[in-house]
């Protein structure tokens, strides 16, 4: 027998892209908290945990804590999320990193997000985005120098109907332009009180985090229903108001739950009915006829 030619090796590397920040230990990260901060977080940690049947189920918003303490999360944060829920640190770590609302990385006062997924794309998300890499000077995930603004990309918002979008600090910039967009980040680096397209006006990063972990938020406006959606998100609800329209009433139902249609609904609901022949709904491949024969293996 021949002996057949040995293949050469493939080898896949695992692990995260080079350029992507995945650890939590840096040189300037802080490895524990003093007892003052330490006393302060178990405080908060404690209303935040109360609002749980089980414990562990509060380590997202305790993420959220210790990054606004921070700026983002590090080895003291995620000792701490442990020592408070039980947890080990890799299942702390294992969370912490999965999600991208998590940063691993220092953060500027304004975290500033560019939509560039399809839509805002071809609105103008990506320009927007190259003019304010050079603007800024900064590349994705980078930082000022001042430490005032980190540039990213964000992945859809669910904003699509005043793309492009921009957030800062996750509050909403609609229909957006090159243009603003750089006057924007000039005035939140100026330090001037800057209020998004919807809701109150903007606050820290590391403010903003402490909401997220579920306190009050106290700003001007922030609990203010005008500012809970746009126009043009409210668009068809304002049609159905226009023309009377409403949903249908429920059906009384029956003792199980079920809606009592009567025996006539339900057999017309339940009645068999033929397939359709596939011809009836296959339309023929692209350069072929219905007479064509059946390609031998297909």
């Amino acid at each position: 027998m021949t002996a057949q030619p040995q293949s050469e090796p493939v080898l896949i590397q695992l692990g995260a892209r080079p350029e992507e920040a995945v650890q939590l230990v840096g040189p300037d990260t802080r490895a524990s908290y003093p007892p003052d901060v330490l006393t302060r977080l178990h405080s908060d940690a404690d209303v935040v945990v109360a609002r749980y049947p089980q414990a562990r189920s509060a380590l997202l918003p305790l993420l959220h804590l210790v990054q606004a303490e921070d700026g983002c999360l590090t080895p003291a944060g995620i000792e701490f999320c442990s020592e408070v829920l039980e947890l080990t640190g890799a299942e702390v770590t294992a969370v912490a990193t999965f999600y991208s609302m998590y940063r691993r990385e220092p953060t500027g006062t304004y975290r500033v997000g560019v939509c560039t997924n399809t839509l805002c794309a071809v609105m103008g998300g990506d320009a927007i985005m190259d003019t304010l890499r050079e603007h800024l000077d900064i590349d994705h995930g980078e930082t000022t120098a001042d430490g005032t603004i980190t540039l990213e990309h964000i992945e859809c918002n669910a904003a699509c109907d005043y793309a492009p979008v921009m957030m800062v600090n996750w509050e909403f910039f609609d229909n957006s332009t090159p243009s603003s967009a750089r006057d924007l980040v000039d005035s939140l680096r100026s330090g001037a009180q800057v209020t998004p397209t919807r809701g109150a006006p903007l606050c820290t990063f590391r403010e903003t985090e402490r909401i997220l972990a579920g306190f009050a938020d106290d700003r001007p406006g922030a609990l203010e229903s005008s500012g809970s959606a746009g126009e043009a998100s409210l668009a068809g609800l304002r049609y159905a108001h226009e023309h009377s329209m409403s949903a249908p009433q429920a059906v009384a139902g029956s003792p199980d739950g079920h809606p009592d249609l009567g025996a006539e609904a339900v057999a017309e609901t339940v009645r068999e009915k033929p397939a359709p022949a596939p011809s009836a709904t296959v339309p023929p491949q692209p350069n072929t006829t219905e007479t064509d024969p059946p390609t031998k293996g297909k």
